[in-house]
């Protein structure tokens, strides 16, 4: 009997560890098969969080994210999809075409997407490219590499189609050369939901400001994955990166716990590895919300004075559709869309006031 009970044992096992690499082989597959998980999610009717991404113009994006999940589209094309919507947008000066240029004259992006199977790719300091995610896709998915900044990044873009695009507008290159007349550079918090496509300082990302577009997707099985695109800091110091592309500070991704991206000064958020922190705080059992203004308060204590004024906001969500914000000042807004497509637009709770 004890021979049979052995023999039970080491089948039992050798069935685990079986099944062990057959889960290890699928563990890529989720982030990139189509999501049929998202119509079965819809049709139970459940109300919790599909896809939440940062600011009023977030909405658009989500529902453009949604459509292409509907229609068959993995999580990874999901977020590509929506971050497009404002990346093509001359009306946003904060993300893509239309976002106002560096000091020099010169727009650059920035761009990451991520899936929560350690797929990564990025591309920063990148020109004359409408579409900085669908190039940061590329260089997960067609090189060895996950992040490719400047020049190279360009000539990347070039060799893999996409098209040359001059990214300066009329209206970008206006708010430069005005800038050039005094040159005062101070970040201003919340111009993302000041008076969008009205062409003054004031719109998503206006004059003087930052900032930035992240999205989070889910599934039904809690499979997730992110995308986070900018234009960055209008009028910055050329070859300035901040947050936005760099796994950790601008977007993190983690497979069973859940993920988070980043808003605001970058440079505050690249201080403390941001996003990567709320990912760890959810892993160690805090909620999204808990986690979210964990972050924020941590740098608050760190910096003190520094910070006065300065936005910065996380926004993060977990495999179960559970959402958590929170930011410095008031006035961080986010969109959240439910399996059902339904989208709506929240504020975040903020650590001071105005």
């Amino acid at each position: 009997m004890a021979r049979e009970g052995m023999e039970q044992t080491m089948q039992d096992e050798r069935r685990a560890f079986l099944g062990g690499i057959a889960s290890l082989a699928g563990i890529g597959a989720g982030v990139a098969a189509p999501v049929r998980a998202l119509a079965k999610a819809a049709m139970g009717g459940g109300s919790n969080a599909m896809i939440v991404s940062t600011w009023d113009f977030g909405a658009p994006a989500n529902d453009a994210a949604f459509a292409r999940g509907r229609s068959g589209g993995s999580l990874i094309d999901m977020v590509e999809a929506g971050v497009m919507v404002p990346e093509a947008d001359p009306n946003n000066h904060s993300v893509g075409y239309g976002g106002y240029p560096d000091r020099d004259g010169h727009v650059t992006l920035d761009a990451v997407i991520m899936d929560d199977a350690g797929g990564v790719g990025a591309v920063a300091a990148l020109e004359d490219t409408v579409h900085a995610i669908s190039v940061a896709r590329a260089v997960m998915e067609h090189t060895p590499h996950t992040f490719l900044v400047g020049e190279g990044a360009t000539r990347f873009a070039r060799d893999r189609g996409f098209p040359r695009v001059n990214l300066l507008t009329p209206e970008a290159e206006k708010a430069w050369r005005d800038w050039l007349k005094t040159q005062n550079y101070k970040p201003v918090a919340n111009s993302e939901t000041g008076t969008y496509g009205a062409g003054r300082p004031g719109t998503p990302g206006g004059a003087l400001d930052h900032d930035t577009i992240g999205m989070l997707a889910r599934d039904a099985s809690g499979r997730m994955a992110g995308a986070c695109t900018t234009s960055g800091m209008a009028f910055k110091m050329r070859g300035r990166v901040g947050d936005s592309p760099q796994v950790g500070s601008g977007l993190y991704v983690e497979r069973g716990v859940g993920g988070a991206t980043s808003t605001g000064l970058g440079e505050e958020v690249t201080r403390t590895v941001g996003t990567a922190r709320v990912v760890a705080s959810m892993r160690h059992g805090l909620s999204p919300q808990a986690a979210c203004e964990e972050a924020a308060k941590h740098i608050a204590s760190l910096r003190g004075d520094a910070i006065k004024g300065v936005q910065v906001g996380f926004l993060a969500m977990d495999t179960a559709g559970r959402v958590g914000a929170f930011c410095l000042l008031p006035g961080f807004t986010y969109a959240v869309t439910d399996a059902t497509g339904r989208t709506r637009v929240e504020k975040a709770p903020s650590l001071f006031r105005a």
